[in-house]
């Protein structure tokens, strides 16, 4: 086999569904970086043309249509490059996911996907139709015929296939055919959404691959926020008979982030730069990233200008604050302080030349100002060290903040109703409305103010509350988007211990020296979220066990019971509590916010775990763990 040496390069981009000019334009922007580079071959991500969220609007013929012909502008930028990028095909009624290879501004071919996502938060066989295995066909498009299928193609001698996303995650995967037939070189377009730890199964994917075909594989991951729910890390990868070549910053707030490399094929390639080292998953580290990213592309994709929050003093909602702030400090980071203002959308001439003179911690201060609102909304039920734990938080990170109190409003509501039932309401008679309606009444005032600033109002709901129903509806549920609420309340806790201790977010000293508490009931009854739940390890494990892992309850008890977690009758009240909760809550699961998927499970309906509203809330399957 003679040497043969070609320059390749892998893009993330940041993509948003049905964004046509901005797509085509970050595709662009892609293929002149690559020719600058002096790249031979471009890899981009999958249905990088369309956006990889457009969910049943791929139904629609015309979507296609309007692929191809934003697909007819790029290939004109493609004179002495080839290029590969995903879009859809609809043919005879189907739908297919397809590579479409570009080279030296000529159609080749279209590689369509065989294996379709069809678990956890994937449903692309709702939309998608798999392609066989070693069939290739030919099809028209104004007026030109095209190859579709199963296509093996070659750039200066070196023969290349595709396996597009999920067909990599498969026993029988598409490099198992390549191979024999003298594929020296596999490209994988992906749209692998982001979750906790899951970069390190990716590169071991792909570096094995390598390894195990004696072949290269280029791959690229999307990018960031693009449709609402679903996060991308943005990896870009390129390995070489099971050594690492190049690898990325992950969750970075480029539009574009490319690698290159240039990569020798023979009988036995000499591999020049070879990453060695790849550093430990810190998974908290990795949270704020991607949950930093996630916000900034749903407040700018959205068209809004900046975010408000009902600033507790608790756990969930400093979370939320300092998931902005480190919005600011990573964007900065990442863009530089000019650029990231002005994908704010939010900051006018005069803000930037005013924060421009600022030192770079007040400047960073400055712009949290302005993108962040907070108000602490006390009751008699409120503590000193809540409010003094929202205040302090709020002012070590730069955001506005308001202090009211709702007590008036608590009191109307509640004398109107005491008036329309002839009796006053009492804790020991209606201790559920009576703490409701603390929470709904703070609904309203934060309402206007997110109204007023045209901003994003931030529900605070976490997963582990998401899952028993421990929230009032239209209270503390109330919100645009609920970034939290993929992620359990143990995680958070030590979460922002870390914040401080690693972040140098000094502001969260006083949360974290807090008992989780909802101060909806008098300061006398020291209400606890665990008081009125279990404790949260508890209900993480029930609820992992019970959704994620598939067991049954009386299967949850056994295994908790030989954990030795609790005596028998404690663990019976704690696991009938989490099902007869989690049963009779569904309908509120169904209203949250959208939520970012951020561990490699969730429990929105939406995206991950669905229910049904009515069921038999488990009763017989509770009753032989009583009986136990």
């Amino acid at each position: 086999m003679k040497e043969t040496r070609l320059m390749l390069a892998a893009a993330a981009l940041n993509q948003t569904p049905m964004d046509w000019a901005g797509n085509l334009q970050r595709i662009h922007t892609a293929i002149t970086e690559a020719k600058q580079n002096n790249i031979q071959l471009l890899l981009l991500p999958e249905l990088a043309i369309t956006g990889y969220g457009c969910e049943d609007m791929f139904l629609s013929p015309w979507v296609s249509e309007m692929a191809f012909n934003q697909l007819l502008q790029l290939k004109e930028w493609c004179d002495g490059i080839t290029v590969a990028v995903g879009l859809p095909v609809f043919l005879n009624k189907s739908v297919y996911n397809t590579a479409c290879v570009i080279k030296n501004k000529e159609i080749v071919g279209f590689t369509a996907k065989q294996f379709l996502a069809n678990d956890g938060v994937h449903y692309e066989p709702r939309w998608f139709t798999p392609w066989p295995a070693n069939e290739v066909q030919e099809f028209e498009m104004l007026g030109q015929k095209y190859k579709i299928g199963d296509i093996i193609y070659e750039e200066q001698g070196v023969k290349y296939a595709f396996e597009i996303c999920e067909d990599a995650w498969r026993p029988n995967r598409p490099a198992e055919r390549h191979m024999p037939k003298g594929v020296q070189l596999i490209l994988n377009p992906s749209a692998s959404h982001f979750a906790l730890s899951k970069t390190d199964v990716r590169y071991r994917l792909v570096v094995d691959a390598s390894k195990k075909y004696q072949c290269a594989y280029l791959y690229a991951n999307l990018l960031g926020n693009e449709s609402g729910r679903m996060i991308y890390d943005g990896e870009v990868l390129i390995a070489q008979n099971g050594k690492l070549i190049r690898r990325n910053e992950l969750l970075c707030f480029k539009d574009v982030d490319m690698e290159c490399a240039e990569v020798c094929f023979s009988a036995n390639p000499e591999i020049a730069e070879v990453i060695e080292y790849l550093p430990p998953i810190d998974e908290n580290k990795e949270l704020i990233s991607a949950l930093s990213l996630a916000l900034f592309d749903y407040m700018r994709k959205s068209r809004s200008r900046g975010f408000v929050l009902s600033l507790s003093g608790g756990a969930d909602s400093s979370l939320c604050a300092v998931a902005v702030a480190e919005m600011v400090r990573r964007g900065i980071e990442s863009l530089g302080q000019n650029e990231f203002m002005e994908k704010a959308l939010l900051f006018s001439a005069d803000d930037k030349a005013a924060i421009a003179k600022l030192p770079s911690d007040e400047a960073q201060k400055a712009i949290v100002n302005k993108l962040l609102t907070c108000a602490y909304q006390g009751t008699v039920n409120s503590s000193d060290d809540t409010y003094t734990s929202a205040k302090e938080l709020a002012e070590s990170i730069g955001a506005k903040f308001y202090n009211w109190t709702i007590d008036e409003e608590v009191q109307g509501y509640t004398s109107k109703i005491e008036h329309a039932l002839g009796r006053p309401l009492t804790w020991e008679h209606d201790d559920i409305t009576l703490q409701n309606i603390q929470a709904r009444v703070r609904a309203p005032g934060i309402w206007m103010l997110a109204n007023i600033q045209n901003a994003l109002l931030m529900a605070t709901s976490n997963r582990s509350e998401a899952s028993v129903g421990y929230a009032t509806m239209d209270g503390d549920t109330a919100g645009s988007i609920s970034p939290i609420a993929g992620i359990d309340k143990a995680f958070i806790r030590q979460f922002l211990v870390w914040a401080q201790q690693e972040l140098g977010y000094i502001g969260l000293q006083y949360v974290n020296n807090l008992q989780p508490s909802a101060e909806l009931r008098p300061s006398e009854e020291e209400q606890t979220d665990e008081k009125d739940l279990m404790p949260y390890e508890v209900l993480n494990q029930i609820e992992r066990m019970a959704f994620h892992d598939r067991y049954s309850p009386e299967e949850v008890y056994t295994i908790l019971l030989e954990q030795q977690v609790a005596e028998p009758e404690m663990l019976k009240a704690w696991i009938t509590k989490f099902y007869s909760l989690w049963s009779r809550n569904q309908w509120k699961r169904e209203r949250y916010a959208p939520a970012f998927h951020l561990d490699d499970y969730n429990v929105d309906p939406r995206s991950w775990l669905r229910f049904p509203i009515l069921s038999g809330g488990f009763r017989e399957e509770l009753l032989r763990v009583r009986n136990r």
